[in-house]
Parts: structure tokens; sequence; C-alpha cells
């Protein structure tokens, strides 16, 4: 059994992780950064998705020497230019307030009839000091007010294509169909599974 650190100290992202690599037979073991009793903040200085999420995986495997991936996950909605993108969980400040950062997206869309956006996902693995990253985009859109009460983030408020429903009104496995992050670790699987 493979065994990686998660780079997050995101209980909603490791649940998620967990779950979708639980369908690929237990050949993984995760192990969060509370696992290994990691308490600090990584930072996210940078500009893009990538950048940032290959940021954490360096942090991390320079503080451990351990086997480790990291991601970072941005909403890019086409009438604001790609905001929130990188800022996503920072949208409306420091404080990772998921509701205010909802209420400044409905705001700028307030009067946009074009509510495109996609969630992008990049996964940076770093193994044996080699890096690689894995993408996984879910195109969709936003529509005009909060519906369900299951994921997190801005899943309220936004629909993927091919669904009625927001993300936040399906199971984990219903949202594990369309996701961007599901996507992102279909690549780092088949990867690790192209190693043996």
């Amino acid at each position: 059994m493979k065994s990686f650190i998660f780079a997050t100290n995101n209980a909603h992202k490791i649940e998620e992780v967990k779950n979708i690599l639980n369908q690929n037979n237990d050949e993984f073991l995760i192990r969060s950064l509370e696992d290994e009793n990691i308490h600090f903040d990584i930072p996210e200085p940078f500009d893009s998705i990538e950048e940032n999420a290959c940021e954490k995986a360096r942090v991390i495997y320079s503080y451990t020497g351990k086997n480790c991936f990291a991601e970072d996950t941005g909403l890019e909605v086409e009438s604001l230019n790609g905001e929130p993108g990188v800022k996503s969980a920072r949208y409306a400040g420091e404080g990772k307030s998921s509701e205010d950062n909802i209420k400044k997206l409905l705001a700028g869309l307030e009067n946009a009839s074009n509510r495109k956006a996609r969630f992008k996902t990049i996964i940076c693995l770093i193994i044996n000091s080699e890096e690689y990253t894995f993408e996984g985009i879910c195109k969709g859109m936003i529509i005009n007010e909060k519906r369900g009460n299951a994921g997190f983030g801005y899943d309220a408020v936004f629909i993927p294509d091919g669904s009625s429903n927001t993300f936040a009104e399906m199971t984990m496995a219903e949202k594990n169909i369309y996701s961007h992050r599901r996507k992102a670790v279909d690549g780092l699987v088949n990867y690790l599974k192209s190693m043996k």
C-alpha cells in the first residue's frame, strides 16, 4: 500500500479525496497534516492555482521528506473575468468565510446574463523528489441563490453541466460523477497505478 501525506488542513477536502481513493480498493493510505502532527498554515503566495498547489506540496515534502500531494481549487466565473479564481477561499477577506464569499459572488453577478463558471483543481504530487501535476475541470453555472446543505465552499450556488442540482444538493457519490476534484484525483491515481 502506497502512503502519502495530503497537504491540507481542510477536513472537507480530506473526506472527499479519501472517498474517491477508497473506490480504488484501498491501495493508497492518505495521511492528513493532522495525522502527521503538522499544525502550521501553508502559504499560498502565487497568482495561479498550479503554483499554489505545488508550493503546498513542496513545503510539506521539504518538512517531512515523505511522498505527498497538495491541491488547489478555484472557481472561475466567465463574466467576472475569471474571478474569484486563485482567491476563491479568501474572496471576501482573509476570514475564509464561505457565506461571505457567496454573498460577494452573487452581488457581482446581480445583473449578469452570462452565469457560466467552472471549478478548476490542480493536484501536485511529489514522489521520490519528482513533481507531477494533474488537472480537473468541471463546467457549470452560478444560480441566483443558495440551494442544498451538503458540500462546502461555493457548492450551494454551482450547478454542473448535465445536472439540475447544485453540488450542495448531491450526495458525495453524485458529486463525484461531475467533480473537478474527482477528475484530478483520477489523474493522480492512474499515474500511481502506472508506476507499479
